[in-house]
């Protein structure tokens, strides 16, 4: 048996449900290591920021899942669904944690939205997939229709690449992570898009 063969069998195993406990548990140990001092003398701005890059780590991880079968033989298909609301999930706490924590007076929400950019940017990003998650379940897929229903999830590709540019936006000075966050959602989106991989070979 090979490698990704033993790896694919093992995941097998592990049920979607254990994936949904123990990811859904990290805001909360977060929380609790910015309530005492793990995450250093600016702790709400900390927290957002961690919350916000597990939010992209896993969008980007659930663009990767047909990538990854396709050129790797590594199946992850059975987590897709978890993988795309728990970045959804994720994305809440880090939007709660900006309007409860961070920026306090709810009154100032629409200002610093149209004011800044980046959050402007980010905000899109978050509308874009709401329907995505309001429709993961298989009750929408039944009256959307299989076709209607993937048509709505290709919104996954331009709220990435929002995503991606909000953290960019974020960035104070000139930092390489953003750029290959970015980076690394075209070329995902472009291993995924039928016509742009048909230029890309």
């Amino acid at each position: 048996m090979t490698a990704v063969a033993q790896i694919n069998a093992l995941l097998r195993r592990i049920p979607v449900g254990a994936v949904y406990m123990i990811c859904g548990m990290l805001p909360v140990w977060y929380l609790y290591l910015g309530l005492t001092g793990g995450l250093g003398p600016e702790p709400i701005k900390a927290l957002e920021h961690e919350l916000g890059e597990l939010a992209l780590n896993f969008l980007v991880a659930g663009l990767a899942v047909t990538p990854l079968r396709r050129f790797a033989g590594l199946n992850l298909l059975r987590f897709r669904r978890a993988i795309g609301l728990l970045c959804f999930y994720f994305l809440c706490c880090h939007l709660l944690v900006w309007l409860l924590l961070d920026l306090q007076i709810l009154s100032e929400i629409w200002t610093d939205i149209v004011k800044r950019p980046y959050i402007t940017v980010g905000m899109a990003a978050f509308l874009l997939l709401l329907p995505l998650a309001a429709t993961s379940n298989d009750q929408s897929v039944r009256k959307l229709g299989p076709l209607r229903w993937r048509r709505l999830h290709r919104l996954v590709y331009p709220a990435a690449l929002l995503g991606g540019l909000h953290y960019l936006l974020l960035a104070k000075g000139f930092r390489i992570e953003p750029l290959v966050y970015l980076g690394l959602i075209g070329v995902l989106i472009a291993l995924r898009v039928p016509s742009l991989r048909s230029r890309m070979a």
